[in-house]
């Protein structure tokens, strides 16, 4: 049987569990990749495709990975190791665990880098303000990416800061961060999507980027593309939801809570949207200018703004705190893995973590220079790392997470776990058994060129 509660505490109240797992999911998949990815894959119908795979996908799974955690109260791979006993399983389940732990941490390694880049931009935007000039501004950009030493440095300072908040633990730690950056997050926010408002013709513009659907744009890599954002920004597959549903309190509604996380951070992600297409389009730029959209782009916006030097640092500001609301949770199941399995203190689990992570990162980012011409199949460091987490680790594990949830699992202990009336649990099961992995099992099919 299952622990009832779990060594490492719990979250005080529903609401600091909402705050928490809002934040893992609010990061820099909705203010930084998601502006780039929709303007790449054609603005509407890619929104369309992704708000399609959050609902049939991403909310069961979330669901199932929340209930998962619960039930097992330890870090991933012991959770699957104890439900793998519970249930009679297979016990290479266990290795589901790994996985997520795993993908959490090679994301985190990425992540970091570019968080990093954001905190660079919170400094460049105080002491320097942007440029108006779209030559000067990309000239700054690639600069910067192209030393070692600033990336480097950059990535440190926020793998120290990330290491700092989870060494304090559970309340003192993750919940206390909560409670201050995803306030302050939101209202920062709101502040950008009114300037986007007196943009005039350029919002209605970006709104009709964000909103009018060309499915022409659409294809078979868009889809997997937008099924493997919904894993990314909701932080399933990667143990950070898992984990922290272990710090859930008996008797707090696992599907409700879901659902709020899933509408928050979807309601982000749409926001930063709306108030970043209007800055593009307003200022005559590409929307589909790929990961350097919001520094290549958005400094040129804010250089012909009013007042866009206290905006450029609220934004890049905005961007630090998104970044660091989820890292905390990218290393918190490896953190718990270690307290549990190998007896070590907080602080020790966070300096052994998150000091493996940050030297994968410094990999990261030489990639952007030094070793730029090194690939992995045809891909960067960096780009093969996104590609592996994002779109196959992230899916395959939410594939594996629905059939272990629905499938391997016995139904007395789900029904226990989440406490839904008949009907709504059977249109979970529906979803969990038979869409969400036929899903994720199509888009693959189609993507290796099967049909």
């Amino acid at each position: 049987m299952a622990n009832t509660k779990s060594i490492h505490g719990e979250w005080s109240s529903r609401f600091a569990y909402i705050l928490a797992a809002t934040g893992s999911a609010v990061g820099l998949g909705n203010i930084w990749k998601f502006p780039y990815i929709t303007g790449e894959n054609g603005g509407g119908a890619f929104v369309l495709v992704y708000l399609a795979c959050v609902v049939a996908i991403g909310i069961p799974i979330m669901i199932a990975e929340t209930m998962m955690g619960r039930r097992g109260r330890q870090s991933p791979i012991n959770t699957l190791a104890t439900l793998s006993t519970e249930a009679n399983a297979n016990s290479n389940w266990h290795f589901l665990g790994w996985m997520g732990v795993i993908a959490g941490m090679l994301i985190l390694s990425y992540y970091s880098v570019i968080a990093g880049w954001a905190n660079a931009y919170v400094f460049k935007a105080i002491f320097g303000g942007f440029s108006a000039d779209a030559l000067e501004v990309k000239a700054s950009f690639d600069e910067f990416i192209a030393s070692p030493v600033k990336l480097v440095f950059w990535h440190t300072v926020f793998m120290i800061a990330t290491m700092s908040v989870v060494m304090r633990g559970v309340k003192s730690g993750l919940e206390k961060a909560v409670q201050l950056l995803m306030p302050t997050l939101l209202f920062l926010l709101l502040l950008l999507v009114a300037y986007a408002m007196t943009t005039g013709e350029a919002y209605f513009k970006g709104l009709s980027f964000l909103f009018s659907p060309d499915f022409s744009e659409i294809d078979g890599d868009a889809v997997l593309t937008a099924m493997g954002h919904a894993f990314f920004t909701l932080g399933l597959g990667m143990g950070a939801i898992m984990v922290y549903g272990s710090y859930l309190p008996s008797g707090v509604s696992i599907a409700k809570t879901s659902l709020y996380i899933a509408g928050a951070d979807t309601v982000v992600a749409l926001l930063a949207g709306i108030a970043i297409f209007p800055l593009v389009f307003a200022n005559g730029l590409e929307p589909g200018s790929g990961p350097g959209l919001i520094f290549q782009t958005l400094p040129i916006a804010f250089g012909n703004m009013t007042g866009g030097w206290l905006f450029g640092i609220l934004f890049f500001v905005l961007l630090v705190f998104a970044a660091l609301t989820s890292s905390i949770s990218l290393i918190e199941p490896v953190v718990a893995w270690l307290v549990e399995n190998k007896g070590y203190t907080r602080v020790k689990a966070s300096i052994v973590s998150g000091t493996a992570t940050w030297a994968l990162g410094v990999s990261v980012a030489l990639s952007f220079n030094v070793w730029s011409d090194f690939t992995i199949f045809g891909k960067t460091i960096f780009n093969f790392l996104d590609y592996l987490t994002a779109n196959l680790m992230l899916p395959i594990g939410g594939f594996c997470i629905a059939v272990f949830a629905a499938w391997i699992m016995h139904e007395k202990h789900v029904k226990e776990e989440l406490g839904l009336p008949e009907q709504q649990y059977a249109i979970w099961k529906f979803l969990a058994s038979y869409v969400a992995p036929a899903s994720v099992f199509l888009v693959f099919l189609h993507v290796v060129g099967v049909f």
